[in-house]
């Protein structure tokens, strides 16, 4: 789905990405690299393949948009370094974007090692009238674009019948992203009549009109 932003055009794409159609920027949040492995070290269930899930899934909207630059806004890494680093160092090498990353919570990685792969770190970023965070933040004059809540929308039926969907979710002056990543959750947002959510589907992206 394209929306217009501040006369700049942006898609939003059904992975949780958005892709900023001027500056050829790819905009991505909350992937949690390295969520997989953490979760298996400490004896959860979850398939080794999995891991591979997030990666399989950046090189598809990548191979789409085909960006010159990427920026992931905060909590690219989950925790500490595990083997999924490895993996995502392997995976920089195949791609020739600059990659930016705006700290998150999670970002507890030390610098140098994003360093070493020629990535850029900001605790904030300024793109022409867009403010760039990870947490949801407000600045007169600028349009916030944010991850960190990981929004979804439950949208309900008749009776007791509801369908609980990730979303982008547009407020007057900020774009909160959808987590990109595998197994992060959702915290579900109600619209109010200023709002606007675009639930994602396996078809694509919808527009949740509030009544």
């Amino acid at each position: 789905m394209r929306i217009t932003i501040n006369s700049q055009n942006f898609i939003l794409h059904q992975s949780g990405a958005a892709f900023w159609e001027e500056k050829k920027i790819l905009l991505i949040s909350d992937v949690h690299l390295g969520k997989v492995a953490h979760f298996r070290k400490h004896g959860i269930g979850i398939p080794k393949d999995a891991i591979f899930e997030n990666f399989t899934r950046l090189n598809n909207v990548l191979a789409l948009f085909r960006p010159e630059i990427i920026i992931f806004l905060g909590d690219l890494f989950h925790s500490k370094i595990n083997n999924e680093w490895d993996f995502f160092v392997e995976w920089t090498k195949q791609h020739q974007q600059k990659i930016i990353l705006v700290e998150g919570n999670h970002d507890i990685i030390s610098k140098q090692y994003y360093a070493d792969l020629n990535i850029e770190i900001y605790s904030e970023l300024v793109i022409d009238r867009f403010l760039l965070t990870h947490h949801p933040t407000e600045e007169e004059g600028l349009f916030n674009f944010c991850g960190h809540i990981h929004p979804g929308i439950q949208l309900r039926g008749l009776g007791r019948q509801f369908l609980s969907l990730s979303c982008f979710f547009q407020k007057t002056n900020q774009l909160i992203f959808p987590a990109f990543g595998e197994f992060t959750g959702n915290s579900y947002l109600v619209p109010t009549e200023n709002d606007k959510a675009y639930a994602i589907t396996k078809e694509g992206i919808i527009e949740v009109t509030i009544n």
